[in-house]
C-alpha cells in the first residue's frame, strides 16, 4: 500500500546548506536557468492542463536498479507538488522522495546515500538537498555530494574526507578504534533516480516490483 507524506517549504524560508555551488542552483523565484536543459541535450518539458512542468533529467548511469523497466505508479497530483516542495511515498519497504527542484521534478530514494536517513526531513534549496542527520548535502541535478557528512569517510570516487564540525560547534572527536575505521571506509554514494511521467495531472514514478 502506498503511503504519502510531505510538507512544502514555507515561502521565503532559506536553508543553512548553501555553501557549495550546484550545477542548477539559483534563486527559485527566477524560474529554470536559461538553456540548462538544452545544454544537457534533453527536452523534458511536459505540458498539462495547468501549464508546463519540467522534469530534471536523470544523470547518466544513476537510474535506480530495476527502475528503467519498472511499471509506473501514481504518487501525487502535480498541483500538490509546487516548486520547492517534497513528498515521500512508500511502497512496501521502498521509500521514494519526489521533489520539485529549481531544475525540475525528480524522484529518488528517500534515504541519504550515507546512512539511509530520510532526506524528506531535510531542507531543499534550489537543487541542493541536505540530510537532517549528519549535515551531508547533495546536488539533485547531478547526484553528487556537495558536502560530506560530519562523520567524514569516502566520497563516490574513493577520496577520503576527515570528520568535521559545523561552524560554531566543538570539534568532533575521532578517537582511534574500530568505529573510526568504519567511518573512514564508509562510502557516500551518488543519488539514484527513478523515471517519472505525468498522466492526467498525476505524477507517476517507475517503481520496481518486489
Amino acid at each position: 500500500m502506498r503511503r504519502l507524506s510531505g510538507r512544502p517549504r514555507p515561502a521565503g524560508q532559506r536553508s543553512a546548506w548553501t555553501d557549495h555551488p550546484s550545477l542548477c542552483y539559483h534563486d527559485p523565484a527566477e524560474g529554470n536557468p536559461a538553456g540548462s536543459f538544452d545544454d544537457w541535450g534533453y527536452d523534458r518539458a511536459v505540458t498539462i492542463e495547468d501549464g508546463p512542468v519540467a522534469f530534471a533529467p536523470i544523470p547518466p548511469g544513476l537510474t535506480a536498479a530495476g527502475a528503467a523497466s519498472a511499471p509506473f505508479v501514481s504518487v501525487v497530483g502535480i498541483e500538490d507538488l509546487p516548486r520547492g516542495a517534497m513528498r515521500r511515498a512508500s511502497f512496501g519497504d521502498l521509500d521514494i522522495l519526489v521533489a520539485n527542484t529549481s531544475c525540475g521534478i525528480v524522484a529518488i530514494d528517500d534515504r541519504c546515500p550515507h546512512m539511509s536517513a530520510p532526506l524528506s526531513l531535510g531542507e531543499l534549496e534550489g537543487c541542493l538537498i541536505a540530510c537532517p542527520l549528519h549535515s551531508g548535502q547533495f546536488d539533485l541535478a547531478t547526484g553528487n555530494p556537495t558536502r560530506m557528512p560530519t562523520t567524514g569517510g569516502l566520497d563516490p570516487d574513493g577520496g577520503y574526507h576527515p570528520v568535521w564540525s559545523p561552524e560554531g560547534r566543538e570539534p568532533k572527536p575521532d578517537p582511534p578504534g574500530i568505529k573510526a575505521e568504519a567511518r573512514r571506509f564508509t562510502r557516500v554514494r551518488r543519488i539514484r533516480y527513478y523515471p517519472i511521467r505525468i498522466v492526467n495531472g498525476v505524477l507517476e514514478v517507475a517503481v520496481p516490483l518486489r
